[in-house]
């Protein structure tokens, strides 16, 4: 990836994760972080892995009602960007902190 990428990815990751914190009135969203930001090189499609922390949720159920809110993060960003496109976003599930956790019990299951 290229400087100019990390770059926006990084941007794209600060502002949508404020998006959401405090702008974003749906609560059955429940409580999101942002965990990488993937911008393509073409800068028209950015890919964001989110886990879902709070419990009352389900993630599937969780990452489609962020799906359907993501016209209005999507506008919000614009307004916040300085660059001609907003990219278009792709939330994704990350699993990572759910496989950490499940290794950690494995291991500890071994002692």
């Amino acid at each position: 990836m290229s400087i100019k990428q990390e770059r926006l990815a990084g941007i794209i990751a600060r502002e949508v994760s404020d998006i959401i914190q405090f702008s974003l009135k749906d609560p059955n969203v429940g409580f999101v972080t942002i965990t990488d930001v993937v911008v393509s090189g073409d800068f028209s499609i950015a890919k964001l892995y989110v886990t879902i922390l709070d419990k009352k949720f389900n993630s599937e159920e969780a990452l489609g009602n962020l799906m359907k809110a993501k016209g209005f993060i999507r506008t919000e960003l614009g307004r916040r960007l300085t660059v001609k496109k907003c990219p278009d976003l792709v939330f994704l599930l990350d699993n990572s902190l759910e496989k950490g956790n499940r290794i950690d019990s494995l291991i500890k299951q071994m002692k």
